[in-house]
């Protein structure tokens, strides 16, 4: 077998390519929809439009969990490609052009026909927390032949996205890149996404945890959800023998770092006013992965992670207003390798 060439880019990322729609509303407008206050839900079309019209202004951004962290990478300085589908329909080439303009690669090719790009609803309330109604469209459809292996081989880390996780088909997606990052000497990174998510693909989830992932990111909901425990010091005594890092994420608590070894605790960075938590993981795992692929200790990954979600959940939006890349340099945290 040939040496693994070295990367050239920092981090892939692949997961649901959809358009964020983010409005704020009352709890009491969320209760009358019929939502989960901060839960994902997938819905059809039909209920994605009935949810539209009675949401109020809003902000529409391309998104989808794992683009909204290719483009904090970015933000840090680094560099990332995203893999996702969308239709070849207006929201489908915003989509490309969005993410590329803010220096992401993405080459997926468009799908001829088919369902429409999909997009995310998010009601945000005045707590800061976010309930999210998905209609995956196009993504739905997601597979193993939108996986370029070049692509995949590219990035130092993969980075694979649990709401992707939905459809048998995006399962075996996740199975051939990461036996093809394995084969090249790269690092295989997950996130849970979502409690929602676990319970619906919790065996499934753990044969990918157990088998295929060398990181592991969660909030303590979705840990404990997939180890069936009610405390995170029990979720990490089961994640430290499947997978080689876990960082879990805990809110106001900061972030913990679980290897074979050690437990790394890291405290959340201040913020003024927690304003919409949208994009708070997302961005936490950008940190980190930046961190990780330019050779960081983990303790200083877990900052650059806290540091992210800080700036994002000061403002509307899933995606990073300030150069993350100077808000590292002005508290002293290195990202150059």
């Amino acid at each position: 077998m040939s040496h693994p060439t070295a990367p050239t880019v920092d981090v892939v990322g692949i997961g649901n390519a959809l358009v964020d729609v983010i409005s704020h509303e009352s709890p009491e407008t969320v209760a009358s929809l019929g939502a989960v206050p901060g839960s994902m839900t997938l819905v059809e079309e039909d209920r994605s439009v009935e949810l539209y019209a009675a949401m109020g202004p809003a902000v529409e951004t391309s998104g989808g969990s794992a683009a909204n962290t290719m483009v904090g990478v970015a933000s840090f300085g680094g560099s990332s490609h995203y893999v996702g589908r969308v239709r070849d329909d207006q929201l489908g080439r915003v989509f490309a052009h969005d993410l590329r303009s803010v220096g992401v690669g993405y080459s997926t090719l468009p799908a001829p026909d088919g369902p429409a790009t999909g997009t995310c609803l998010i009601m945000v309330t005045p707590d800061g927390q976010r309930t999210m109604h998905t209609c995956l469209g196009a993504s739905s459809l997601f597979g193993p032949d939108d996986v370029d292996p070049d692509v995949v081989r590219s990035g130092a880390v993969v980075y694979l996205e649990g709401y992707l996780f939905d459809r048998p088909e995006a399962q075996a997606a996740f199975a051939a890149a990461s036996e093809v990052a394995h084969e090249a000497g790269r690092t295989v990174a997950l996130t849970l996404s979502d409690s929602f998510c676990v319970e619906r693909h919790r065996d499934a989830f753990l044969d990918l945890v157990e088998g295929h992932i060398d990181l592991l990111f969660a909030n303590e909901a979705e840990i404990c959800a997939l180890y069936r425990v009610d405390d995170v010091d029990a979720a990490v005594d089961h994640v430290r023998g499947h997978c080689r890092i876990a960082a879990i994420t805990r809110s106001e608590a900061g972030s913990v770092v679980v290897t074979a070894d050690e437990v790394v605790a890291v405290g959340a960075e201040p913020v003024e006013r927690v304003v919409d938590t949208t994009g708070a993981g997302d961005l936490y795992a950008a940190g980190f992965l930046v961190g990780l692929a330019r050779g960081r200790d983990l303790a200083t990954c877990a900052r650059l992670g806290s540091l992210a979600a800080s700036e994002v959940i000061s403002h509307v939006g899933p995606r990073p207003e300030a150069s993350l890349a100077a808000l590292a340099a002005a508290a002293g945290i290195p990202t150059a390798g």
